[in-house]
């Protein structure tokens, strides 16, 4: 883990610019919020998710969270379909906050072109100079 400022970024993990994160299980890929992320929202207070079974785009939104600060979509790292939907944040978002990188998942994906789609997300290195690059300016 390396800490930029206030904010965690953690190893093992794939990073998207819109403040995602993905993180391969398997043949499966768990997706969240990235620290940053949940920061700049400020507190969570109600997250929708899509269904088990459902398609997501890289890319596209596939649902929306809303803070105190802000309503703001849920951007796809990866496509793929939907295993799992993380079912306790949608009576309470607190763990968004708490846990983005643990019990704050948001999705399990079976992806459909991973070794594709991870060209266009960023690793752990690429990361940490990204969000140098964003805290410095």
């Amino acid at each position: 883990m390396v800490q930029i400022d206030e904010y965690e970024i953690r190893e093992g993990l794939y990073y998207q610019k819109d403040h995602y994160w993905a993180k391969k299980e398997d043949d499966l890929l768990r997706i969240g919020a990235t620290d940053y992320g949940q920061k700049a929202l400020k507190e969570v207070v109600f997250v929708e998710l899509p269904s088990v079974g459902d398609t997501v785009t890289q890319n596209e939104p596939y649902g929306t969270v809303e803070s105190v600060k802000a309503v703001v979509d849920l951007i796809a790292p990866i496509s793929g379909t939907v295993k799992e939907v993380n079912e306790e944040l949608l009576d309470n978002p607190e763990p968004i906050n708490k846990d983005p990188y643990g019990e704050g998942w948001l999705i399990l994906i079976i992806p459909s072109n991973l070794d594709a789609e991870l060209d266009n997300i960023m690793g752990f290195e690429a990361a940490v100079d990204w969000y140098k690059g964003i805290v410095e300016s």
